[in-house]
């Protein structure tokens, strides 16, 4: 895979013996919570709900400027893992039985668990995408071919053109962003510089809340997508963003919990009871 989806590890972990399965029910009764949560935040308005990728990709977002950094080639297949892990947490998708002898998660194919329409395009047009594909494909295999990084020109057709664009375009119509031309000397470009600050400096001490002042220690007991959003955001080369503003003793410490979030081992969480497998699975396809 690109070296995008590669970053260094700490070795000598201790795997923990694998445990029972959440069971399907569960995991169930899991999704519709997620569904449910999702029509009805008593924190956010319709409007200023925001997808995993729409939070990653404003954590990248330039206030002012209104676009990521030109020297960031990570954000466009991180956006990709959210999208996978976005349809997991709605009970769309889901990773194949490991079997008797337990296959890795990277090497497990995904399934789609529901086609119900989502509401949102992106992740509609991803779930067409894995509905549709016979034999299924892997985590780390979709990651590639929904970001068009394939050699194999038969399946150019599976990547999800101007992601970026779209998803800011999304944020326009939150309200969160707005839409104004720059001109680059050579050419014009579309920005979305921020309008709505309070939203991101909402996002962003939810972020820092989650590894300070709510910081749990134990991965399972964490939410799910801010897990999922701590793990993206690091592998998009966005999370700098949200601990800038921190003081330098709370900004070691933040970064120090994070290390230990990265050094977890996959195949373990993955294996302990409630953990969503898909979820760890993205997260094995960024940092094996």
């Amino acid at each position: 895979m690109s070296s995008s989806l590669t970053q260094r590890r700490s070795s000598g972990l201790v795997q923990r013996r694998p445990r029972d399965r959440q069971d399907p029910e569960e995991e169930d009764e899991e999704a519709r919570r997620t569904e449910e949560q999702d029509e009805e935040d008593p924190e956010d308005s319709k409007e200023t709900r925001l997808t995993l990728m729409e939070e990653v990709l404003l954590l990248g977002l330039k206030d002012r400027e209104g676009y990521t950094s030109f020297w960031n080639d990570c954000i466009s297949s991180g956006l990709r893992g959210c999208m996978l892990i976005e349809l997991a947490l709605r009970g769309r998708l889901q990773l194949e039985n490991g079997g008797v002898r337990r296959k890795a998660l990277l090497a497990r194919k995904v399934i789609c668990k529901s086609d119900a329409p989502t509401g949102d395009v992106l992740l509609d047009e991803a779930l067409k995408h894995i509905k549709e594909t016979q034999p299924p494909e892997t985590v780390q295999s979709w990651i590639e071919l929904l970001s068009g990084e394939t050699w194999n020109p038969l399946k150019l057709h599976y990547q999800l053109r101007n992601v970026r664009e779209r998803l800011a375009k999304n944020l326009v119509e939150k309200g969160v962003l707005t839409t104004e031309k720059q001109n680059f000397l050579l050419f014009d470009m579309t920005t979305h510089p921020l309008t709505n600050s309070t939203i991101k400096h909402r996002l962003i001490h939810k972020v820092q809340e989650a590894v300070l002042e709510r910081w749990v220690n134990e991965p399972q007991r964490m939410d799910k997508r801010m897990l999922a959003l701590i793990f993206l955001a690091h592998s998009s080369d966005v999370l700098e963003n949200a601990f800038a503003p921190l003081l330098d003793e709370q900004y070691d410490l933040a970064m120090k919990r994070v290390r230990l979030l990265l050094d977890l081992e996959p195949e373990a969480e993955g294996a302990k009871p409630n953990a969503n497998e898909l979820l760890w699975a993205v997260v094995a396809a960024f940092t094996k």
